[in-house]
């Protein structure tokens, strides 16, 4: 038959949503350095909504074209590759707030700032930092947890296609990440220290701020993964959105184990 698929790959129609997720984008990065300059912060909420968009509507296509059996197995190694690659960019991406963080701890200023790892000390004085073991510890054990489901929910469903254990698991998983959030959020409101003004406090406030949206992501990421659940979605031999989400939060987890050890216990 004239024009019958014959190969394994999924040729993708023209889509729209490349060009509107960039100019979204823009629209949002163009309206955060607006917001940064106190100007009105309008622009990077449209960007943002317009960006959620994109997101909503390229993913939904995206789960579509699986339960329609696009993904084939040549399709599914490309997606797998794809969002290992993602996940390395994101581990680069922490990896400079580690070093930033690092080099100011081991080479601290003087308040003068002229004489680095002389009489500077860290973290700078009049920092009083959080207790490791209180609040910082719990939160540690909380996302541990919740890793642990999320695990249970993958091999529920890999192992053993229970769908009871596979929601209880996702439930319990997502609580967990609801209850971290709202634990952080705390946390940063008991802080002794603000953002501006000092590094220590510019490189908690960007490297924990940038994991605790991490942890959002991930939070929605396992919700969606939930709502697929309940209308069958996956099976054990097709389930790769299940597994990415299931990387991405043991990814979310290390981070933070890293975060834990470097920043709360051996940095203050």
């Amino acid at each position: 038959m004239a024009h019958a698929k014959n190969h394994d790959y999924h040729i993708l129609n023209p889509s729209i949503w490349p060009l509107l997720g960039s100019v979204a984008g823009f629209i949002m990065l163009f309206g955060a350095v607006m917001w940064m300059a106190n100007d009105s912060p309008w622009m990077f909420f449209i960007g943002l909504v317009g960006v959620l968009y994109v997101m909503f509507g390229w993913w939904s296509e995206t789960i579509a074209e699986n339960q329609v059996g696009d993904h084939t197995p040549v399709v599914l190694i490309g997606l797998r590759y794809g969002f290992i690659l993602f996940i390395m960019s994101e581990i680069m991406f922490f990896f400079a707030w580690f070093w930033s963080f690092f080099k100011h701890a081991m080479y601290p200023m003087h308040p003068d700032g002229l004489s680095p790892a002389i009489d500077g000390v860290w973290p700078p004085v009049g920092i009083e930092t959080f207790d490791p073991w209180h609040l910082p510890l719990i939160n540690t054990l909380i996302l541990l947890c919740s890793g642990a489901a999320a695990t249970w929910a993958h091999h529920a469903l890999v192992h053993e296609d229970n769908r009871k254990d596979v929601k209880s698991g996702l439930i319990l998983a997502i609580g967990l990440g609801l209850i971290f959030t709202v634990f952080q959020a705390y946390e940063y409101g008991h802080a002794a220290f603000g953002f501006g003004g000092n590094i220590y406090g510019a490189n908690f406030f960007m490297a924990t701020g940038f994991h605790g949206f991490h942890v959002i992501v991930g939070t929605i990421f396992l919700f969606i993964c939930l709502l697929r659940v309940y209308r069958g979605h996956f099976t054990p031999t097709n389930h790769l959105g299940f597994e990415a989400a299931a990387w991405y939060w043991h990814f979310v987890d290390v981070v933070w184990l890293f975060l834990f050890v470097a920043v709360y216990v051996w940095g203050g």
